[in-house]
């Protein structure tokens, strides 16, 4: 198990905390990680693209000119694929691009993410703390204090309004809820800090294998 420190929102060191091998310790599996990956992008394409084929385009009823003595190609349709305006061959119809992945490989894939940062001393674990009201210039003075300039993914144990509407407009930061913790955004962002409360809600059913 490995401890890591704890802050508060000033950057003072306020104790320590210890991460669970379960989900902080692991053998990082970069397959499955490229797999659920993969799995959430492919998930998240709206798969509307469309285009007519030959048959759908309207128009074409009669030959444009006849066979022969033209001396022009021959033709037989203002709706073939050379013409402007014509159909477009093998071209995108719409289509669902989602795939299965196991719930137990993606909970494997979240864990091998986690670790990956956790061995690049990329996590930082937060006093729980809230806002009397939205202040991004607040928000953005807890990253300072905490040396963070790269790309963070802020993980909270349940939405807090005041927190979220602070955070939202800082360009480097991604707000999320524990539940929804996931490997893309985890392998997105440079840093992942967790709340003290959001931490011990991840790491409170580590027993749970099966769990999503």
């Amino acid at each position: 198990m490995k401890e890591v420190p704890v802050y508060d929102i000033e950057g003072n060191e306020k104790g320590k905390v210890v991460l669970s091998d379960y989900y902080f310790g692991c053998p990082v599996n970069i397959p499955v990680m490229h797999l659920v990956v993969r799995y959430q992008l492919a998930a998240a394409r709206r798969g509307t693209a469309s285009t007519k084929r030959r048959h759908e385009v309207s128009g074409g009823g009669r030959k444009p000119w006849r066979q022969k003595g033209t001396g022009r190609a021959r033709q037989g349709s203002i709706r073939a694929t050379q013409w402007v305006g014509g159909g477009r061959p093998h071209g995108p119809k719409p289509r669902d691009y989602h795939f299965k992945v196991n719930r137990k490989v993606r909970r494997l894939a979240l864990r091998s993410a986690l670790s990956a940062r956790a061995q690049e001393d990329r996590i930082k674990i937060l006093e729980d703390f809230t806002f009397a009201e939205p202040k991004t210039k607040a928000a953005a003075e807890i990253f300072r204090n905490l040396g963070l300039n790269e790309d963070v993914l802020f993980v909270l144990a349940q939405e807090d309004e005041n927190v979220v509407k602070s955070m939202r407009n800082l360009p480097k930061v991604e707000v999320i809820e524990v539940e929804d913790l996931n490997t893309y955004d985890v392998l997105a962002n440079d840093w992942v800090v967790f709340t003290l409360s959001s931490l011990e809600k991840l790491q409170g059913g580590v027993s749970d294998e099966g769990s999503s």
